[in-house]
């Protein structure tokens, strides 16, 4: 079984690991150090801060295997971003040139450099090792942010986005950075996701192009990949796409890769999810649930299946799943079917 908790300083080796392993183009996890550290210590204070709205707070979490005590992967939530470091994007728009007197009426897209996202929530991090994958681990790993959300929404802003991985090959090359270093940056993609991901952006203010780049005065190979994910990415793209998230023209400054975001109350699995009383008891059911407590500082999340009674507004678990959650008789926990 796997359970999600709050990550400790105790899981850096595990946190390494996966930052190792989860490749160019992942951002939110630098394979540094002090940056992973730093990550770990700023998300237990903000989870001991108990936060009753939106700020600087980075939640970080790992996926535990019960057996074993194996890390499985991780996945986080930054409560409101842009307020301590710029956040920047791209946003697709049109517009026209027309001349009456020509007849000439030509409608192009540009790319408009911008800190539209600032003070919104991100749903981020989300990394699940190999041998982990398959069965309801992933949707546990990526939905546990839900249940969340749902279950302390004054901690978090109605707007939730995620920054998709965009196209890039397996050396970390990116055919829209690849433009862009031509033309503005001359340094590799490799080296300008590593500094963004260590926290030093100021070479994207410095250097990025102030005004609008129309989009057919790129390459062809970076106009293609505009709006498009990394193959790699694409499960977790269509997960969010059935919770009710959607690109509304906004992309990453390095790859291109699409931005989705969704009102906190419009999320599927939040408007589904319900909350009930713990009855530690055998049950028949079988019938997949995402499950967790109430606790948000031992916050705790797992998949079971999982009896549910209505009219006494029960949720019928087992020991073990009880166990893994921290919970008892008569304790709230919060449920959505899978």
């Amino acid at each position: 079984m796997l359970v999600i908790r709050p990550i400790r300083e105790s899981d850096f080796d595990a946190l390494m690991l996966c930052a190792e392993e989860s490749g160019h183009g992942f951002t939110s996890l630098p394979v540094n150090d002090e940056l992973i550290q730093g990550r770990i210590d700023h998300s237990v204070d903000s989870f001991s801060r108990n936060a009753q709205a939106p700020g600087t707070e980075g939640y970080l979490m790992v996926a535990e295997d019960t057996e074993t005590g194996e890390i499985a992967g991780t996945t986080g939530i930054e409560a409101a971003i842009g307020l301590d470091n710029p956040f920047y994007s791209y946003h697709i728009s049109k517009v026209v040139h027309h001349s009456r007197r020509l007849n000439v009426h030509n409608v192009v897209e540009v790319l408009t450099f911008g800190n539209n996202y600032t003070g919104a929530t991100e749903i981020c991090t989300l990394f699940l090792r190999p041998e982990f994958r398959g069965g309801l681990n992933g949707k546990l790993l990526s939905k546990c942010r839900f249940l969340m959300l749902a279950q302390f929404p004054e901690k978090f802003s109605d707007i939730i986005f995620a920054e998709m991985r965009g196209v890039s090959d397996e050396d970390g090359n990116s055919p829209f950075w690849k433009w862009l270093k031509e033309h503005f940056f001359s340094i590799d993609f490799t080296l300008a996701d590593y500094l963004t991901g260590i926290g030093q952006k100021g070479f994207i203010a410095d250097l990025m192009p102030k005004l609008p780049i129309y989009v057919n005065l790129l390459s062809d190979e970076a106009r293609e990949v505009i709006g498009q994910v990394h193959e790699k990415t694409r499960p977790a793209l269509r997960l969010l796409e059935k919770e009710g998230f959607t690109c509304r023209g906004y992309v990453d400054i390095f790859d291109a890769g699409p931005t989705v975001e969704c009102l906190l109350q419009n999320i599927d699995s939040i408007r589904r999810s319900f909350t009930a009383r713990v009855k530690v008891a055998e049950h028949s059911s079988a019938q997949d649930y995402l499950i967790c407590n109430s606790d948000f500082q031992n916050f705790r999340a797992t998949s079971a299946k999982i009896g549910v009674d209505e009219e006494r507004n029960e949720a019928l678990i087992s020991q073990a799943v009880a166990d893994a959650l921290n919970v008892s008789n008569g304790d709230m926990v919060r449920l959505v079917s899978v």
